[in-house]
């Protein structure tokens, strides 16, 4: 089937919306290729806006490992954002990708990637603007295979109906195997979507939900999850992608023409994290930790801003400071682009894991903004629940380094709502925040230092410790951040150098229901875009009561509510709707640690003690990588310096 572009029908709407830009395609970097060209269509989505999802490395990996392939297309789509949406509509104009403008519904692929399962709602609006069956049952061969992925993927139950199928763990292979499969039944005719389905279920890390039964029991909790043909496997194992330096994508990072959350060049340093936070499902997914070469990561980063022009570079991952070779990494790459003012930026560092030396690379080339921690829990008890090995004095002694060496801002992040936590835990962090003020000023012998204090709501997540615990209420969220607030501001002298920004416990008790709901929860799902719902991940959009009330109305009928999902504590032997996919983590080993965890017992890092038995290294045949190599970062010849041979 061919396709045709709608960039004739969009432009003259395009005068009528806000930031048209992020409609029109055209990034340096992007593709287009000719559409009769190849075998193989896809497009990927981030169900976000523009800015937000341009930026994000999983999608710009994959847009450029399948247009690599000369059978295969890859062009981008994003959320559409309301004003648009509604002339689309008048206008009986389809969702489009951005690259070629052609109508998503023409694809082969669609595949969605979620960071966050507040996108859900925009999932609905793109299909229904796409003219896509919301419901998987009802597409026909004509439809494209709607799949999903990211982080949210590992338990995409809450969308089971709405999709396809669902890609767990990394995506560089999985997408090429995928592509194999589609290329093959279409070469066959492609008339039995069934049977594609069946065939996508075989590749290991791909989830197709309805080859999957599940029955429930008189209690409503989940009786049993089981294939529905022969042929379908029982549990499906997460994909990882070894020797990350055989995998240096983006080579060509896009360069957004709008403006985005993300100014940068970001090369991903490595993938994976040991450390253990209990909290953390990003941690716990993507074991084990694979760190790319120093010298892979100097290449990435002298190919990406040869290809960019941009003058700064995130060095990413889930713990940057502890790459084994970051202050070699920071060094080299400071000392290379210090003529061309090319800075470096880490993510929030880890307080035992910062050095004044470290900060002082990152910030050698550029501004020296604010320091970013994240202590998590305000109390030395809470900090051990949640395996953040800090204490008090490590972050004190830490930040008056900071500000003994000219830094006048440090912004600390917390969570609320922590599994055990009570009033006087959160009251801590005010307690905290003050001696990081008082340490600041006789420390600096000034007084406009400012620590900012972000407080989040925790949410408890599949594949963690925590996929058992109970969710504290919005209300106990918000009555806790109130009386934080107050204790701030009681001390005049010192609450007027610290900030206080957070969010209060309404969107975390929505972000809970989905992230640890069932197939049922689609309904709710459902219902909330139908009244309207939509970029949920954005206050200005988002309605708890909306969410209220379409779970008051869809639940009953199962015999669950919304605290069912949210502030219900799961049993050791329950059925969790999660259970059928394999991220590698041994359900004992996790349960084992929750238990820890209620005990207050800390869990050291496996990168440097005898493995402790989690089950991802065994389990899916993988291996923590990690140097150091013995190597230096090149090329060393320094940029804009006249040198011979240099970038100029």
């Amino acid at each position: 089937m061919t396709s045709h572009s709608v960039f004739s029908e969009l432009e003259p709407l395009l005068g009528q919306v806000q930031k048209p830009i992020q409609y029109v395609g055209g990034e340096l970097n992007s593709t287009v290729k000719e559409w009769d060209s190849v075998d193989v269509h896809w497009a990927l989505m981030y169900p976000d806006a523009y800015e937000v999802g341009v930026p994000n490395q999983g999608l710009m990996i994959l847009y450029e490992v399948l247009n690599e392939r000369a059978d295969t297309l890859a062009e981008r789509s994003y959320a559409v954002w309301p004003d648009l949406a509604a002339l689309m509509r008048e206008h009986d104009l389809p969702q489009f990708t951005v690259d070629g403008h052609h109508p998503v519904r023409d694809f082969d692929v669609l595949g969605v990637s979620f960071a966050t399962e507040l996108g859900y709602t925009n999932l609905l609006e793109a299909l229904s603007l796409a003219q896509i069956p919301l419901d998987a049952r009802e597409r026909t061969a004509e439809h494209p295979i709607v799949l999903a992925g990211g982080h949210a993927a590992f338990n995409p139950e809450p969308i089971a109906d709405f999709i396809d199928a669902a890609a767990l763990g990394d995506g560089e292979q999985v997408v090429g195997d995928i592509t194999d499969v589609v290329k093959a039944w279409k070469a066959e005719g492609g008339r039995d979507r069934g049977e594609l389905l069946f065939r996508l279920a075989q590749i290991p890390g791909v989830y197709v939900p309805s080859l999957y039964e599940v029955s429930y029991g008189d209690d409503a909790k989940i009786a049993s999850v089981t294939p529905a043909r022969a042929g379908v496997p029982a549990v499906v194992p997460k994909r990882t992608t070894m020797n990350l330096d055989e995998w240096p994508y983006p080579k060509k990072p896009l360069v957004p023409l709008a403006e985005s959350v993300h100014e940068r060049m970001s090369v991903e340093i490595f993938r994976g994290c040991t450390r253990g936070c209990r909290f953390c499902q990003a941690g716990m997914i993507t074991r084990p930790v694979r760190e790319r070469s120093i010298t892979g990561i100097g290449e990435m980063v002298e190919n990406g801003l040869k290809a960019t022009g941009f003058h700064e570079v995130g060095l990413l991952s889930l713990s940057s400071a502890d790459h084994s070779e970051i202050a070699d990494i920071t060094k080299g790459l400071a000392d290379r682009y210090e003529e061309s003012k090319t800075s470096l930026s880490l993510p929030s560092t880890r307080v035992d894991a910062f050095n004044i030396d470290l900060a002082n690379e990152l910030s050698r080339n550029g501004r020296r903004s604010g320091l970013t921690f994240a202590p998590e829990g305000g109390s030395e008890r809470i900090r051990k629940v949640i395996n953040k090995m800090v204490s008090k004095e490590d972050l004190i002694r830490t930040v008056t380094t900071a500000y003994a060496n000219g830094w006048r801002q440090v912004k600390l992040y917390f969570m609320c709502g922590l599994p055990t936590e009570t009033d006087e835990d959160v009251l801590e962090i005010a307690e905290m925040a003050k001696e990081v003020i008082r340490a600041g000023r006789e420390a600096s012998g000034k007084k406009d230092i400012r620590c900012t204090v972000s407080i989040g709501g925790f949410v408890p997540k599949a594949h963690t410790p925590f996929q058992w615990a109970s969710q504290a209420s919005a209300q106990t969220i918000d009555d806790r951040l109130a009386k934080l607030k107050a204790a701030i501001t009681s001390d005049r002298n010192l609450g007027r150098s610290i900030g206080f920004r957070y969010h209060d416990g309404k969107p975390s008790e929505v972000e809970g229901l989905l992230s640890r709901g069932d197939r049922r929860v689609g309904a709710v799902i459902r219902k909330v875009w139908e009244s309207g719902g939509k970029f949920d991940g954005w206050s200005e959009h988002f309605s708890h009561q909306r969410w209220v009330d379409a779970a008051a109305a869809a639940l009953p009928q199962y015999g669950v509510d919304l605290a069912w999902f949210t502030t219900r504590e799961r049993d050791e032997d329950e059925i969790l709707p999660w259970d059928h996919l394999d991220s590698g983590l041994d359900k004992q080993w996790l349960w084992d640690d929750w238990l820890d965890a209620l005990d207050e017992t800390e869990l050291d890092d496996c990168r440097w003690i005898p493995c402790y038995d989690c089950g991802v290294c065994p389990g899916m045949g993988t291996d923590i990588q990690i140097g150091p190599t013995g190597r230096k970062l090149l090329p060393l010849t320094p940029v804009n310096t006249g040198a011979p041979g240099s970038a100029g």
